[in-house]
C-alpha cells in the first residue's frame, strides 16, 4: 500500500504568546495557509500532536529544569534569557511541541505514514539540558531521539541539523554518545558560537558528532557538496534506524537572521537526498522538524517546497517507485 507524507500539526501551537519576536505564531499561521492551499494538501496525512508526557521530556532534562519552566510560564510573560520569550500558556505549548515530534515518530514507525513533517513550535535544538536558549524550551529532537531508542527499540539514530544557527543543545546532549550521529551545517562564525570542525565528540561519542560550518554567503552548490563528499557517506558508514532533521530554514538567502544563500531549489534537493538516504538505510524512515525560518514571505514557500520532496521522493523498500502523495 502507497504510504504518504504525514503533517503534525495544532493550533494550539499558536498559544506561545511571544509578541513582536522573530519567533512568533504567524510563522505557522502562514505556513498552514499556503500548505492547506497546496494542491498535494488532501493527498498528506494531517495528524493533530499529544502532549509529550513529562516522563518523556526527562530523558534529556532534569525534572528540577522542566518545574522551573512550567513555575516561569505561570508567572506571566517575561525572559528566560535575552532572546528567549515566555508566556503563561508557554509551558503546556512546548510539551505539545515535543509532543508532535513524538507524534510523527509514531505515525512513521507504526506505519501510518511514510514519512513525516512535525509543524512544532517553540523550536529546540538550542536548549540545553539545563538551559533554555536561542528561543528554545525543551530539545524536541533529541527527545523524539531519545524516544525512538527507549519506546521503539531502535539503536542508532541520525539527527541532521541544517538550521543556520549551531544547534549547541543536541550536541551536547549526545557529545558522549555513540548511539546518536548528530550532523549539523551551519554558518560559522554565527550564533551561539559552537559548532567548529574541531567538535566532534568526546570518549565513546567520538567520531559520532560532524560539525560542517559555512562561510557567509554560502549557497546551494557548497552545501550539496557538504551532502555528497561528507553527509551521506557518515550516515552510510553509521547506518541509522531512523533520520531526525532538524529542519531550519534561516539559512535562505532572504531571511533576516542568517547570511547564507540557499534557495528553495537548493532546500528540495538536500531533502530529495535525505530522502533517498532513509529509503537505503531505515525503510524510509526520516521525521523533519521545523526549527528556524523567520521570512514570513518566503519561509511558507520553502516548506512548501521541503514537504513537497518528503512527498514526492518516496519509493516503496522493494524499489519499486511510487507516484508519490
Amino acid at each position: 500500500m502507497e504510504q504518504k507524507t504525514a503533517i503534525i500539526y495544532d493550533d494550539d501551537y499558536l498559544r506561545h504568546d511571544t509578541g513582536p519576536h522573530p519567533e512568533n505564531g504567524d510563522r505557522l499561521r502562514r505556513i498552514m495557509e499556503v500548505l492547506s492551499s497546496d494542491p498535494m494538501w488532501n493527498d498528506l496525512v494531517v495528524v493533530k500532536p499529544r502532549k509529550a508526557p513529562v516522563a518523556c521530556v526527562e530523558y534529556v532534562h532534569p525534572i528540577e529544569y522542566i518545574r522551573g519552566i512550567d513555575q516561569a510560564c505561570q508567572q506571566g510573560r517575561g525572559f528566560l534569557d535575552a532572546d528567549t520569550v515566555i508566556s503563561p500558556h508557554s509551558y503546556w505549548v512546548a510539551l505539545l511541541a515535543v509532543g508532535g515530534v513524538l507524534t510523527a515518530i509514531d505515525v512513521v514507525l507504526n506505519g501510518r505514514a511514510a514519512n513525516a513533517m512535525a509543524l512544532v513550535r517553540p523550536p529546540g535544538h538550542h536548549a540545553e539540558p539545563e538551559r533554555a536558549m536561542g528561543f528554545c524550551l525543551f530539545n524536541n529532537v533529541a527527545i523524539g531521539a531519545r524516544y525512538a531508542q527507549k519506546r521503539h527499540d531502535l539503536s542508532r539514530v541520525a539527527i541532521i541539523d541544517w538550521d543556520v544557527h549551531h544547534g549547541n543543545g543536541t550536541q551536547r546532549i549526545f557529545y558522549s554518545d555513540p548511539s546518536v550521529l548528530y550532523i549539523s551545517l551551519h554558518q560559522y562564525p554565527h550564533y551561539p558560537g559552537t559548532g567548529s570542525r574541531g567538535e566532534e565528540g568526546v570518549g565513546e561519542g567520538r567520531g559520532y558528532t560532524l560539525n560542517l560550518p559555512m562561510q557567509a554567503g554560502s549557497g546551494d552548490d557548497e552545501y550539496i557538496a557538504a551532502f555528497e563528499e561528507s553527509i551521506l557517506p557518515r550516515v552510510e558508514t553509521f547506518k541509522p534506524h531512523i533520520i531526525l532533521l532538524s529542519a531550519g530554514f534561516d539559512g535562505h538567502q532572504d531571511d533576516p537572521l542568517g547570511g547564507i544563500g540557499l534557495t528553495d531549489e537548493g532546500y528540495a534537493k538536500m531533502t530529495d537526498l535525505l530522502v533517498q538516504a532513509s529509503i537505503q538505510h531505515c525503510e524510509g524512515r526520516i521525521v523533519s522538524v521545523l526549527e528556524g525560518g523567520y521570512n514570513l514571505a518566503t519561509l511558507p514557500r520553502t516548506l512548501v517546497t521541503h514537504v513537497r520532496a518528503l512527498s514526492a521522493s518516496q519509493t516503496r523498500v522493494d524499489g519499486s517507485p511510487s507516484n508519490g502523495a
